[in-house]
Parts: structure tokens; sequence; C-alpha cells
């Protein structure tokens, strides 16, 4: 498999098996099925495999561990997640490593080389529109970012339980910016890179998501990309295979165009759109969200084939399923 190397780290494969289809956030499978897949994607030469606790409460990672059983491949890198909210400043490093060591454990591992903040970043200041009494839960204040997440990152990395640390970028777009502007930065974020630049139900905020931007200012910035909901929940696929939220609901009949078009080429409307996610430009590694055998094969052969060709991202991109007005200019 093609291998990139993921910022100013190391070399990764283009294709990350993700964690929430294993833990079943995007539909059933079996454990059985789960770490049969972890270990078909090693076969394929996958070398990522992204995690989190939140993925099926720690399903995700207990299947990690039971299908690498603590005896990975060599080049072999793991990463995981922190849920963190914004509670006191003075619970944020212990929060934050109680839940890494929980994440070892369950893996099987001594340490991971990436450890992401899953909460989104936004303003001191900041009211979301949705979920507004859920805020302290899932978004982290500026402050406490700076002041004490940033620096239990730091510590987290002197003791060697982690390589390097991320953000998920699907917070506020100015601060996920901002973040990758400092001079303590994340060597990682992980974007949304698909072709109709949504990030559904993870949306929270009135602003557009300028995913693209963010993209481009962590290239500036010397900051990885790791593509995120390249079918956008299901909404990019021929169908929706099970209860989709409301957000996916509406993007899978916005889509339409875009399935017809793939009907027109031939192609799997998944497959296409991984693809599409892989040529985007400053994309490091695309995750996975695959359940099954079945899914990643497709999915691994389609990489394959090779960049897609600029007339059919051009086709695509004529749909103008991604229009938006960005709210500020690139850096």
């Amino acid at each position: 498999m093609e291998t990139r190397t993921l910022g100013s780290l190391w070399p990764v494969s283009a294709l990350t098996l993700g964690g929430g289809g294993l833990g079943q956030v995007w539909g059933e499978t079996s454990r059985e099925e789960a770490v049969a897949t972890v270990r078909a994607a090693a076969d394929a030469g996958i070398t990522l495999y992204d995690a989190a606790p939140l993925y099926g409460r720690g399903e995700a990672e207990a299947v990690f561990g039971e299908a690498f059983d603590g005896r990975a491949p060599a080049g072999t890198r793991f990463t995981t997640k922190c849920f963190l909210g914004s509670p006191p400043a003075e619970d944020v490093y212990p929060k934050m490593e109680r839940s890494l060591l929980r994440s070892l454990e369950t893996m099987k591992i001594e340490k991971v080389d990436l450890f992401f903040l899953h909460s989104n970043i936004c303003p001191d200041d900041y009211t979301y529109v949705r979920d507004t009494e859920m805020q302290s839960r899932f978004a982290t204040n500026w402050s406490l970012y700076e002041g004490e997440v940033v620096p239990a990152f730091e510590k987290l990395k002197e003791k060697g339980l982690i390589g390097d640390w991320g953000i998920t970028g699907t917070g506020l777009p100015k601060c996920i910016m901002d973040a990758m502007r400092a001079d303590l930065r994340p060597a990682v974020v992980q974007a949304v890179t698909n072709l109709m630049d949504s990030a559904g139900n993870m949306k929270r905020y009135e602003e557009p998501p300028e995913p693209r931007n963010i993209v481009r200012t962590a290239v500036n910035n010397g900051v990885g990309v790791l593509g995120i909901r390249a079918v956008q929940a299901g909404a990019l696929t021929g169908a929706l295979d099970r209860e989709a939220a409301p957000e996916e609901k509406s993007d899978f009949k916005r889509a339409a165009p875009y399935r017809a078009l793939a009907a027109e080429l031939g192609e799997d409307p998944a497959v296409l759109a991984h693809r599409y996610a892989l040529a985007m430009e400053g994309v490091d590694t695309v995750i996975l969200g695959v359940k099954n055998r079945a899914e990643l094969d497709s999915l691994v052969a389609g990489a394959a084939k090779g960049p897609l060709a600029p007339d059919v991202i051009s086709q695509i991109d004529a749909l103008r399923l991604n229009f938006q007005i960005p709210r500020m200019p690139l850096d």
C-alpha cells in the first residue's frame, strides 16, 4: 500500500483503519468479524490504527487489543483520544492520564503514537447553537486548552506514554486554525475530508465548517492531516444501512447527483468518495470507518487503483455539493 509522511512525523499507510466501524458506531458487526477485519487490514499494508474510548464504550480498543495481543507488526502505529470537555483546571491532567492509561491497558500496548483531544475547541465566551446545555461536556474552552490541555499533552510525552499529540478539528474553525499556528501546536489534526465539505451531526456551531481552510492551515504550519468522514457517515454511499442522524439523511438526499455520477462512471459511491478524499491536497492519510472485511476489501482495492483522474475530480466538483461561503481568509 502507498505510504505518506504524516506531517513532520513518520511514514504511514495512505489508509488508516478507524475504530468507529469496529466499535459498531456505523452499524452492527461481531467481535469475531471486527478482529478479523483488523488482521486483514494489517495484511493489506495498513499501518495506522485509530481508536477512541467512545467507539462502542471501549469496544474498538478491545478489538485492537485482541487482534494484535500486544504483538503488532513492526511499523504499526496507534492513536487514541480523550473526550475532555471543560472540567476544572486541576482535573484536566488527571482526567487525560486516566483515560489514556485505560486505553493502553485495553489495547495491550505501552504507549500510543498519537493522543488526540476529542473535544471541540471554542472561545471562552462562545455559546453553541446546538446542544447548548451540554456544551461543557463536549467543548473545551480556549484558555483551558492553552493553559492546561497543551501542558498535559507535553507532560504525557515526557513520561513516554505518548509519542505526540493532536486535535480533532471539528470545533470552531478559527480556534482549530489558531491552535495550529501556536508555538506549541498539535502534530496532527483530524480534519473533515469529503467532497461535500460536510461535518454532518458533528457540527454544533452556526458558522461554516471550513474544512479545506483547516487542511491548508495545517499544511502551512507543518501539521499532519488525518482525513475523517470521507463518506460523511454514510451520506456518500450507495445506501444508508443503519438509522442515521437527520444531518446525514439530509446530506444523503442532497448527494443524489453524486450517486448518479458514480453510476455513470461505473464506480461504487463509497469507493469513489474515499479516492476523492485521498486526492485532496494536504491529506496525508484517510480513516476508514469499515465494520467488516467486505467493506475493507472494497476500499483497499479502490485505493490500489491509484490517484483519481483530474477530470473525474472536476466532474465531482462541478456538482457544487461542497459550496459554502468562507467566514475568513486563508492564512
